[in-house]
């Protein structure tokens, strides 16, 4: 068997727009408007991940404009879950070995964060925001460990690692998506970011190579 000249390529593997990265959309918050809604969830964003000598808090690295923008897309939508009914949450809890919903992560984030707000209001009479850092870790410890009812459809503890999850992929994702900035999460972690070709580095194994981390935006 011998090697021939390659002629072309298949049409159908051709880059499209679909598969290019979508950076954050331009015009400011689209569906995280509400500003109270938006004074919540920065406080639970920056106790998640609070500004210390390593880097600046969630909100300062832009954790909340990658929220909203990942919930004003197809994340938002649900695209890549099943939310057809029928539903038995408690037979499908224990088959997924987590909670199951029909609510897309958008629908999530619009009932729990009142909820979170309602919680702070009914128990310490002050908005969610307003609270020390000491009593929104007692909530956020609470709703942890499945201790905190929300009220209503909102499952407390499956709503605090949805925000966790969210928080950790904002202080982490390529900057292109709106968080990360100044990559402060990879400066941190010391990765290096996007990069095309890590032959040279390869045999380098555990050596600090001192690469500044690159992002997919070309000016970063």
């Amino acid at each position: 068997m011998s090697a021939k000249e390659l002629k072309g390529f298949p049409r159908d593997t051709a880059l499209t727009q679909d598969s290019l990265p979508q950076g954050i959309r331009p015009g400011g918050a689209q569906v995280i408007t509400d500003e109270t809604d938006r004074k919540t969830l920065a406080a639970v964003f920056d106790r998640l991940i609070p500004a210390d000598e390593y880097g600046p808090s969630a909100t300062q690295a832009g954790c909340l404009e990658f929220l909203d923008n990942q919930l004003a897309g197809d994340y938002g939508d649900g695209k890549v879950l099943y939310l057809d009914k029928p539903l038995h949450p408690k037979n499908e809890e224990a088959i997924m070995k987590a909670p199951q919903f029909l609510a897309t992560p958008r629908e999530r984030y619009a009932t729990g964060v009142k909820a979170l707000e309602a919680y702070a209001q009914k128990t310490d009479g002050k908005a969610f925001a307003d609270l020390s850092a000491e009593r929104i870790d007692e909530i956020l410890t609470g709703l942890e460990a499945g201790k905190i009812d929300l009220g209503g459809d909102v499952d407390g503890q499956a709503f605090f690692e949805l925000m966790l999850q969210n928080a950790r992929e904002g202080y982490l994702a390529d900057p292109l998506y709106g968080g990360n900035k100044g990559m402060a999460g990879w400066k941190m972690i010391g990765f290096p970011g996007a990069r095309y070709d890590y032959r040279p580095y390869i045999d380098r194994r555990g050596e600090d190579l001192g690469l500044i981390p690159v992002s997919l935006i070309p000016e970063d």
